[in-house]
């Protein structure tokens, strides 16, 4: 009883069980009071018929039209007598003392005995109409309460029947309901007991009924998967702190150290500016750390406006041409115009940006260099790619690339963080899109080139 669904269904029993016997009062009462207006518009009709008789043919008339009506089966009550209450003619041996002292409706229902009742002293009830004759005789036209008292009795009956078998099954369903339940419930808590021992990997269970148990532990597992995919990224972040920050710190520390060691104010001053260099990377470094962990923990999702990426696309390849010209490489951009996606234009600038400048970096070792990048519509969903013909990504290694600080042994000669794909990703997932790398060139062997893919959802 400590669980809410077994209160609620309990309270809902209790609910119906009032609404079933309220049910069964008004239906019986309601039937009640049919049965009692027909008899007493049946009996009216009786009466009415007898005194025109009367009328037309005085009390021979009227005794030959009460004999016959006596005598049919389940016939009425007829009665004449005198005004003491005598019985002179009619279908009934006696009736209780004082019914024809007054004209009208017999109220409440009176006793009487039948001459064919032969000793049974069962009691009959009935309710009747009497009136007066100008002669001075009583006239009685009734109805025996028997068979509408079975008839109520009936009834009643079946609606008490009724009710017990819904009540039964109102208690089978609130057990077996109740049990299933309680059983998802302790299920959700032995995950959920885990989950904070620490075992991040444990997921809620859901029965695939889609009810609001399977809502409820969908929507948490995903809330889940994102903690432990921050957790995870809190753990390389340290990680790749203590190892790829502890080089350039490093290296920073010595330059001071030289510094302070020359005597010669050029020198000093170029050791000087190398480390102004050096914290500017550190700063960029820091700063990208900054953003990727914003843009994970969704604190940009407010930002989010329909914009024209076609047009951010535009303005990134106007911004890269220059640099990639000075490089010796060719951008090339296939735009469709007047595509929007729903997202923050700063981020999805910046993460266009990241692509080109990898691209720049690492498209060589050919004669004609080349990136293209290229912004189309696939179905619903939109596209921007930016492509290569420099060595590529071996597909083995191509998920490790979008992790913080990751770098390929080759690029390790390469400036750079190892944060450019790790924000794009980031930003696609903000999105709801996905990032996707390929090669460009899946037949070469040399230079196949990589292919990064960011996919938009469809713009609601």
């Amino acid at each position: 009883m400590k669980s809410t669904a077994v209160r609620l269904s309990a309270l809902y029993i209790i609910l119906f069980a009032l609404c079933a016997a309220f049910l069964v009062f008004y239906v019986t009462a309601l039937s009640e009071r049919l049965l009692d207006q027909q008899t007493r518009e049946s009996l009216q009709t009786e009466v009415s018929d007898i005194e025109r008789a009367y009328n037309r043919g005085g009390m021979t008339t009227l005794m030959r039209v009460m004999e016959r009506r006596a005598s049919q089966p389940g016939a009425n009550l007829y009665v004449i007598a005198s005004p003491v209450g005598e019985i002179f003619a009619g279908n009934v041996a006696s009736v209780q003392p004082g019914v024809f002292d007054k004209e009208g409706w017999t109220m409440p229902p009176f006793r009487y005995e039948r001459f064919t009742d032969n000793g049974d002293t069962r009691p009959h009830l009935a309710i009747a109409y009497i009136f007066k004759l100008d002669n001075g005789l009583r006239i009685m036209v009734g109805r025996d309460l028997g068979e509408p008292a079975k008839f109520r009795l009936l009834v009643r009956k079946a609606l008490m029947v009724a009710l017990a078998i819904m009540g039964g099954g109102a208690l089978i369903i609130w057990f077996a309901i109740g049990r299933n339940a309680l059983k998802r419930i302790d299920r959700v808590s032995a995950a959920s007991r885990k989950i904070i021992a620490g075992d991040l990997s444990q997921r809620l269970p859901v029965s695939g009924s889609g009810d609001e148990f399977d809502r409820l532990s969908e929507n948490l597992n995903e809330m889940l998967c994102r903690i432990e995919k921050l957790n995870e990224g809190l753990r390389q972040v340290s990680d790749n702190i203590a190892h790829d920050l502890k080089t350039p710190l490093t290296r920073l520390r010595n330059k001071a150290a030289d510094a302070l060691s020359e005597s010669d104010e050029t020198s000093r001053r170029t050791a000087l500016e190398g480390i102004i260099a050096e914290s500017d990377q550190l700063i960029r470094t820091f700063n990208a750390l900054l953003m990727i962990s914003r843009v994970e923990s969704g604190s940009i999702a407010a930002e989010l406006t329909d914009l024209d990426v076609s047009a951010v696309a535009s303005d990134a390849v106007e911004l890269y041409e220059p640099v990639a010209e000075d490089a010796g490489l060719t951008l090339e951009s296939r735009i469709a115009p007047g595509l929007s996606v729903r997202g923050n234009r700063e981020l999805i600038g910046q993460a266009i940006a990241n692509l080109i400048d990898n691209a720049v970096k690492y498209a060589d070792g050919t004669d004609k260099r080349l990136i293209r990048l290229t912004l189309d519509r696939r179905g619903g969903e939109i596209a921007i790619a930016v492509a290569d013909n420099g060595p590529g990504i071996p597909a083995d290694k191509r998920e490790d690339v979008v992790k913080r600080f990751v770098r390929l042994d080759a690029s390790r000669s390469k400036p750079g963080t190892g944060l450019g794909l790790s924000l794009v990703s980031a930003v696609m997932d903000l999105h709801g899109g996905r990032l996707e790398l390929s090669a460009t060139d899946e037949a070469s062997t040399d230079f196949p080139g990589l292919t990064v893919t960011m996919v938009f959802p469809p713009s609601a």
